[in-house]
């Protein structure tokens, strides 16, 4: 399944470069659990979001507070049911003008062919940093 996931992965960020969610939301299990690790106090886009109806709001959310400049996966590590992606991504979040971003690390839980589980690991002090006026 490894390869198959990591061509699933792969199709989901090309869907996301394109604007497109719904492929990314008809990828989810019922049940996904979805997570940009930090303090969610310190940014509208930390946190986490249960179902395929959380992750339409986290990507509302996301493209009510930042443009992206770059969205750059990687590299792709796949063992088992979990696809490990590393990138680069910036944006420039709308309230300020200012740029955040860096390098991330993504990691996709697989269940049945479906996404299960993401955790999203950043620089969240740059998304911090970026929303201060």
């Amino acid at each position: 399944m490894s390869d198959a996931n990591v061509k699933l992965v792969q199709s989901l960020y090309d869907a996301f470069k394109r604007g497109e969610i719904a492929p990314i939301i008809n990828a989810l299990t019922p049940d996904v659990d979805w997570q940009v690790q930090g303090d969610p106090k310190d940014f509208p886009t930390i946190g986490r979001w249960k179902g395929p109806d959380g992750v339409q709001t986290f990507f509302r959310v996301v493209a009510e507070n930042m443009d992206v400049s770059e969205f750059s996966p990687q590299e792709f590590h796949a063992t088992g049911d979990t696809v490990v992606a590393l990138g680069r991504y910036h944006w420039k979040v709308r309230t300020t003008g200012k740029p955040a971003g860096g390098e991330w690390c993504h990691v996709f839980t697989f269940k049945n062919g479906k996404v299960s589980r993401f955790r999203e690991y950043t620089n969240t002090a740059s998304f911090v940093a970026a929303a201060r006026r």
